[in-house]
């Protein structure tokens, strides 16, 4: 069975949740969690990784220091909602231009 999974896009790291598991961490890396426990296991995984009971968590902020993306929050429905203000801006602007 073939199991590729898609490294994580621009929009899916600003929606993570403060910390991650390290298969998440794994993708957003392009590598198999396989990869990333082997990593991990060395101390030579590119980022932070806090270990709770059986389990990895990998805070997001420290994700995104290695994956070099400034930690500024920006949501999906910000930028919605931006599209939607510019589309609507645009709108009243070409019905003004036809009223003169």
């Amino acid at each position: 069975m073939n199991r590729t999974r898609r490294t994580l896009t621009f929009a899916e790291v600003f929606d993570l949740p403060l910390s991650v598991d390290l298969q998440t961490a794994a993708r957003a890396f392009a590598v198999c969690p396989a990869t990333a426990y082997r990593l991990v296991h060395l101390g030579r995984f590119p980022c932070r990784v806090v270990r709770i009971g059986h389990q990895y968590r990998i805070p997001t902020a420290s994700l995104m220091r290695a994956l070099g993306i400034e930690n500024l929050p920006v949501y999906a429905a910000d930028v919605e909602a931006g599209a939607e203000m510019s589309a609507a801006l645009t709108h009243d602007a070409e019905e003004q231009e036809d009223r003169q």
